[in-house]
């Protein structure tokens, strides 16, 4: 039997080294792809993303073929050393074992920790051209997948292994706010704020952002029509809510603009305003902002009055209210020009009892709890459970509020400290 060229066979080699390499930086560039990129430039016609997503919506196929095929060169890799052993030394049946073992060490670096670490590093640069050989392989290839596959899925029942092919790739809410968070430089931080404020809409409810029932400024129709005049002229609202005596018996909203034959008419009356005002609008308090924000565009109005599982009024939300939870405050007020939130020389805070649990939280990056009282007044009689004196101090989470100021059975103001 004539021997095979020894340069032959070392070429050989290296060739198959670097077959195998293709296959290893293959399946871990697939594997390392992002997804969504993926679909993304898929859906610009992008072609070899194409290949390669028909290539991945059948994983287990595709890491047979990569199997098959690197299983394979390695097994002719490992002939062609044991010739080249027998070949050069003949009379050392230890170059056999030596050859074995250079061989690993060649395909662990080269064809194994190097090219999965580039296509690691590099998985489109490896994955979409490997997707024009691996396309023809699988055909090629697919007798050998097709008893292999046939043969594991016997082996799963008998051990009682449910195998299924289903795959989601569908995020749920926590995971798309972590994968805006992860985002880092990709996204500016007023879009990742944006982006969280839009997910974060399900989890808020309308009470945690209205306007409370003791700040909602409106036209009681009681008052004289000097007063009402007066109040009009000088509101910095465009919309009032229009009641008579309780805020619970409100007639309608009024625009601003259409209180114009009112305050220029030589005899005013009240009937005018109540024929300008439009229909009270009623959102429940528990509405999540995301419901209500397509309520409002249902209804094609942007004002609606907050009540309780009794139809009492609680406040008053807008569609500014909700737009802010996404965006962000429309001013730039700086902490200290915060008008429930004054900060000390020495540090500590003092803060308005009907300031908002959750404004708080974010003007201060604070974490206090918001699952039931809303403002900080509720959350102090909360953990107290009592109505308490001036100068009492608690401690909750990691903040120290001391009670600075009562009034009519609630707390005015508070001074707050971290720990």
């Amino acid at each position: 039997m004539n021997e095979v060229p020894i340069s032959l066979l070392y070429t050989g080699l290296v060739i198959l080294l670097l077959v195998s390499a293709f296959f290893s930086s293959s399946e871990t560039g697939m594997l390392s792809l992002n997804r969504y990129r993926l679909k993304h430039r898929e859906k610009e016609g992008h072609g070899s993303a194409k290949k390669v997503l028909k290539l991945l919506n059948k994983p287990d196929r595709l890491i047979s073929i990569i199997l098959i095929g690197n299983n394979l060169v390695n097994v002719a890799a490992a002939q062609i050393v044991t010739l080249i052993a027998a070949q050069q030394w003949p009379e050392h049946d230890i170059a056999v074992i030596a050859g074995g073992l250079l061989l690993t060490l060649a395909l662990l670096i080269f064809s194994e920790v190097t090219p999965k670490t580039l296509a690691q590093m590099y998985p489109e640069r490896i994955a979409f051209p490997a997707s024009y050989v691996l396309s023809p392989l699988s055909i090629i290839l697919f007798p050998f997948y097709w008893l292999i596959s046939h043969v594991v899925s016997l082996i799963f029942w008998l051990l009682r292994i449910n195998r299924s092919s289903e795959q989601n790739d569908a995020l749920s809410h926590e995971e798309l706010k972590t994968l805006v968070n992860e985002s880092g430089h990709k996204l500016s931080e007023e879009r990742q704020n944006m982006l969280l404020g839009i997910l974060d809409l399900e989890n808020v409810r309308v009470n945690d952002i209205m306007i409370p029932r003791p700040e909602v400024v409106g036209i009681d129709l009681d008052d004289d029509i000097e007063t009402i005049t007066q109040q009009i002229k000088s509101t910095k609202y465009t919309r009032l809510p229009v009641y008579k005596d309780d805020l619970n018996k409100v007639l309608g909203i009024l625009h601003i603009r259409d209180a114009a034959e009112f305050l220029w008419a030589d005899k005013p009356s009240k009937v005018m305003l109540t024929r300008k005002s439009s229909d009270p609008y009623f959102v429940p308090e528990n509405t999540s902002l995301y419901n209500q924000l397509f309520n409002f565009q249902q209804e094609k109005i942007n004002t609606g009055l907050v009540v309780d599982e009794y139809g009492d009024v609680q406040g008053m939300i807008t569609l500014a209210d909700i737009l802010e939870e996404i965006v962000g405050e429309f001013t730039t007020d700086e902490l200290g020009d915060t008008k429930e939130i004054h900060p000390q020389q020495d540090g500590s805070l003092v803060i308005d009892g009907t300031a908002t649990i959750r404004d708080i939280n974010k003007a201060l990056d604070w974490t206090l709890p918001t699952d039931t009282a809303k403002t900080i007044n509720g959350l102090i009689l909360e953990k107290l459970e009592d109505i308490p004196d001036a100068n009492v101090s608690l401690k909750i989470q990691d903040y120290t509020l001391e009670i600075l100021q009562i009034k009519d059975n609630q707390v005015i103001a508070v001074r707050a400290r971290t720990l």
